[in-house]
């Protein structure tokens, strides 16, 4: 029995554009290796990886939506290859789409509210079929694209046999709240007219407002977020602050298997041990488990991997960037951080990997030529260069405006590249300072995101690169044995799930494996479902 299910938007590596599904991507597979048979369900995007897949039919139904019936259905990945049952929803002519939320050109879906509206309510239905004692027993609702499930299972006609299944509402990332107008009310499933209020916020339907009203807990991806969000989350800090009894700030962890240095394909060199080798059939086994690993040989072979590909010199540290060019990243104060830095006769390299905003992407490009030697840009979406671009760079640079988590500087760490971050949200839970007094330090923080702070920030890294570098191997040393793999934080999920009455329960292995293994552990498929009966709206 799935005991708890993860509703998302994404989830790698079916679908990513961020964080997001790098989350929902793992953190099932962590419970359900912990003994809590757990399960994700996103929509079915017309995307290469659900194309490569097999798919089992295990749900059919219909949903309303205004005036019209939409049909779906939903599907389980057959091989169960994600360690994980992993479900799609199919809704021909919503998501079978080239793109998440924007076409190949990059332009926004334009019925984006009505997209995730028809989604929620499939999966519910989908739920509610479930035998009664089969049924998960926590849906686990991620970011405003999910955001009205806890108030569907409540006040919604349609929904009310989930009305005693806890609901718990994860905040990836507060700046997007899905709200949209009441001249869409037509498309909202019924609903309790007296329930109203519990979707409205300052005049509109807010999803993510909401979730946090109707949720039975409400969690944040860093503890440092939730603060935040408190004292600024675009209007809803009353409402945060109201519900703070049912809030947790939980940091995310990594998946410490896909993000080995050791045993990485994506890169030219793994990391290995000082100790001798031997090689069997073509395969390393280390003789001594116990010994050290080459930390400085491992960084040195792949940045000079990455100077010859990109044309950087060695003899400098090479500082890095990758992600979403987009403003809360903060990626648009670097062309002119860099450009100061390297006007005033500093001495590093800097290397640019992601998409994004136009201007951003053209700075980065014309930096290119203009510096060559000292600045090169891909602008891609490469996940395969992201994990070479850790292995070799000396400084990854974060100067984020909002960052929620930030799994960035937790994938540099892993492969000892020392983070450059500013003190805000996970970062600031992260890395502490190298010069805190503790001794404890993972990193260099700066606090604001302007350029006179970024260009302190980068001058700090590269002085400490050049003039100590027995400091630098102690912090890399000391950066990668830090533990931040996701089985540290699923026991606090499965604490916030039985304070707030959730029965998940540790299951004997050889019953979790057989139950993983199965082809259709959910329900057995059962043909097309009636159309949701048309009840007295009630709404007006």
């Amino acid at each position: 029995m799935i005991q708890v299910l993860h509703i998302s938007a994404e989830c790698y590596p079916a679908a990513k554009t961020g964080g997001l599904g790098d989350v929902v991507g793992s953190l099932p597979k962590y419970m359900t290796q912990a003994g809590v048979l757990s399960a994700a369900v996103i929509p079915k995007y017309s995307l290469k990886w659900i194309h490569g897949r097999e798919w089992i039919t295990v749900y059919s139904g219909a949903i309303r939506s205004d005036w019209r019936t939409i049909h779906f259905s939903v599907q389980q990945e057959k091989s169960n290859a994600l360690g994980f049952p992993f479900f799609v929803v199919d809704i021909p002519g919503l998501y079978d789409r080239p793109g998440i939320y924007n076409d190949p050109n990059g332009w926004a879906y334009g019925d984006e509210t009505e997209r995730y509206l028809v989604f929620q309510q499939a999966v519910l239905q989908w739920v509610i079929s479930f035998p009664e004692h089969e049924r998960p027993r926590v849906l686990h609702c991620h970011d405003h694209h999910t955001g009205l499930i806890p108030f569907m299972t409540k006040y919604s006609p349609d929904f009310r046999a989930l009305a005693e299944t806890p609901t718990v509402f994860t905040i990836h990332n507060g700046q997007y709240q899905g709200a949209f107008s009441w001249k869409n009310h037509n498309i909202l499933p019924y609903y309790d007219a007296w329930a109203r209020s519990y979707l409205d916020w300052k005049g509109a339907v807010n999803p993510m407002a909401s979730a946090i009203k109707c949720a039975w807990a409400v969690t944040t991806v860093s503890e440092s977020y939730l603060y935040e969000l408190h004292e600024n989350s675009l209007g809803l800090e009353p409402l945060f602050r109201l519900e703070w009894q049912k809030q947790w700030g939980i940091i995310n962890g990594i998946d410490a298997q896909v993000w080995d240095p050791s045993t990485d394909a994506a890169l030219q060199f793994r990391l290995e041990t000082d100790s001798q080798r031997s090689t069997v059939n073509g395969q390393q086994s280390t003789v001594n488990s116990q010994q050290s690993f080459d930390i400085q040989g491992f960084k040195q072979k792949n940045k000079r991997v990455l100077c010859e590909w990109f044309g950087l010199p060695e003899h400098l540290p090479m500082v890095s960037f990758i992600g979403r060019m987009v403003g809360e990243k903060g990626s648009d104060l670097l062309p002119d951080a860099y450009r100061t830095y390297i006007h005033a006769g500093g001495s590093a390299s800097f290397l640019v990997l992601g998409t994004g905003e136009t201007w951003t992407q053209n700075e980065f490009r014309a930096m290119s030529h203009q510096y060559p030697g000292r600045v090169n840009a891909v602008i891609d979406y490469n996940e395969a260069l992201a994990h070479q671009i850790y292995a070799g760079s000396d400084f990854l640079i974060m100067p984020s405006r909002v960052e929620p988590c930030g799994l960035n500087q937790m994938y540099a760490m892993r492969y000892g590249t020392i983070p450059i971050v500013r003190s805000i949200g996970g970062l600031k839970d992260t890395v502490p300072d190298i010069a805190e007094p503790d001794g404890a330090g993972r990193g260099i923080r700066f606090d604001q995101p302007t350029l006179s702070d970024i260009g302190h920030a980068i001058h700090r890294g590269a002085a400490m690169w050049h003039n100590e570098p027995g400091i630098v191997a102690m912090l890399r040393q000391r950066i990668m044995d830090v533990d931040f793999s996701w089985e540290n934080t699923v026991g606090r999920y499965f604490s916030v799930y039985q304070q707030i009455g959730g029965r998940v329960e540790v299951v004997r292995q050889e019953q979790l494996a057989k139950a993983v293994s199965s082809a259709e552990v959910s329900t057995k498929a059962r043909g097309s479902e009636p159309v949701a009966k048309k009840k007295g709206r009630g709404k007006k």
